[in-house]
């Protein structure tokens, strides 16, 4: 069949760039691999239990957010929740606890009188996060560094480097690695006075995506994962795809005019792009190194954490051997007695998660496929369920009664992500978002391939992939 245009992936890029142009007319087909849309931006069920695959928390809705003007366009706002959060993160680190809220003043404020002589520091860290657009199109042209390199010049406590930092993990898993550039904006999002979770779960969000496309006379096919991109002229013309479910595998092959890909740009030029046009693509994105992946713990409560005195929804826990930024790569790759990590505990808010008297969380570190890679199936099963029983005892020291609240737990590795989702590596940001990291990647596509992923300009995250989705129709839509 034809379509105008033809979207492989239904993570959230997708699924963005699908709503917008089949509310403006254009005739679309949606290709996802999995059993539902929405790649990181899922959820399942365990007994009781929703468990929210991806969100903690999302950035916004804030004046400065174009997700507010993009959900309103798409009629986004009419059918999802968005919960505001009591806070950005609590910082616990053995020598310091503090909450940091999500207002800028207030967060430095707070930080001001517990390191007074950093005050001239934290004043222009949160001067460049506040005004970070500005800065950034005012610095346009000049070499990039990275935050590491920023807060070192700025401010001298380590401590108050590591609590600013706290939610790295968002990001990157090295501050000396992270674009300088790319944080401010991201982290500036953040501090834009509010962040939210979709009541129900992220599932909420791409099943509504998906239903605009639907509504507006686009296809969305489940379980079916694209195999190629057909050229014909020496232009692409079309996408072959198999059932990815049934007893019997049905394939086919599509036709449009444009094709958006909303997947792993390795895997666009490894394994969807003829041979030829592969290989040009593979040697421009040969020294660009991939982002880390994460680990997950699940956890259903038989009662709420509330219940049991936890009072935040988010909390950050940075292991006292990691004294100074430098200190933050070795952490990622020590045992999991010791690694960082974040508590989510969603019975916080109005989640809809769980039954009113139970509750939600999950605990989540940055990780690495190859940490996990080539373990016999026994060996794996038993790791993950000692990394399970790590981090229970190691909430039940900040959350007394814990271990005795956990009705259910599941653990997910890199490689669970990169099953589902097939990105390498299992990465969940796509490319590393490094200083001075190049795009000229995206120049040696044909002029109708679209890039709308995490692995394209704008990065990854809920955020990121959802403008890249709507940036990518808006590209389309621009066309004559």
């Amino acid at each position: 069949m034809h379509y105008e245009i033809i979207i492989i992936g239904g993570g959230l890029g997708g699924l963005t760039a699908g709503a917008k142009l089949a509310k403006e007319g254009k005739k679309v087909l949606l290709l996802e691999q999995h059993d539902r849309p929405g790649g990181c931006a899922t959820t399942f069920t365990r007994k009781d239990f929703t468990l929210e695959v991806g969100l903690h928390e999302m950035d916004g809705p804030h004046a400065k957010d174009l997700k507010v003007r993009i959900f309103r366009d798409l009629g986004i706002s009419d059918r999802v929740t968005l919960l505001d959060l009591p806070e950005f993160y609590r910082f616990v680190n053995g020598r310091q606890d503090v909450v940091i809220p999500h207002d800028p003043e207030e967060a430095e404020r707070r930080l001001a009188e517990l390191f007074p002589g950093e005050k001239e520091g934290l004043k222009t860290y949160f001067h460049y996060l506040v005004n970070s657009r500005k800065i950034l199109a005012d610095t346009a042209g000049s070499p990039e560094r990275s935050i590491g390199h920023f807060l070192d010049e700025h401010i001298g406590n380590e401590d108050l480097k590591l609590i600013l930092l706290g939610n790295l993990g968002y990001f990157h898993d090295d501050p000396y690695t992270l674009s300088l550039n790319y944080y401010l904006v991201a982290q500036g999002s953040y501090y834009g006075g509010n962040a939210s979770f979709v009541k129900g779960g992220s599932q909420k969000l791409s099943d509504a995506l998906m239903s605009v496309i639907e509504e507006n006379g686009g296809t969305v096919m489940l379980n079916s994962l694209a195999t190629g991109i057909s050229f014909e002229g020496g232009r692409p013309a079309g996408v072959s795809w198999e059932s990815t479910a049934g007893a019997e595998k049905v394939a086919g092959t599509d036709n449009a005019r444009e094709i958006v890909v909303n997947a792993a740009v390795p895997n666009l030029a490894g394994n969807l792009l003829p041979e030829g046009q592969g290989r040009i693509l593979s040697e421009k994105i040969e020294e660009m190194k991939t982002g880390a992946s994460l680990l997950t713990v699940y956890f259903g409560f038989r009662k709420s954490l509330k219940e049991i005195g936890n009072s935040y929804y988010s909390m950050f826990v940075f292991d006292p051997s990691v004294e100074s930024q430098k200190d933050i790569v070795r952490n990622n790759h020590a045992g999991f007695d010791e690694r960082s990590f974040t508590f989510v505990d969603y019975s916080q808010v109005d989640s809809a998660l769980a039954p009113p008297d139970k509750g939600v969380g999950a605990v989540c570190c940055i990780d690495y496929a190859s940490e996990w890679e080539g373990m016999e199936r026994k060996t794996y099963l038993n790791k993950k369920s000692d990394v399970a029983e790590t981090f229970i005892a190691r909430c039940e020291e900040f959350i007394p009664g814990f271990k005795d609240a956990v009705e259910f737990v599941e653990v997910a590795t890199p490689l669970t992500v990169r099953r589902y989702t097939m990105n390498p590596a299992g990465a969940v940001y796509g490319f590393a978002q490094n200083p001075g990291k190049p795009s000229g990647y995206l120049s040696v596509l044909p002029g109708n391939i679209h890039i709308a992923s995490a692995w394209g300009k704008f990065g990854g995250g809920f955020s990121g992939s959802i403008y890249s989705g709507y940036m990518t129709a808006l590209d389309i839509l621009r066309k004559r």
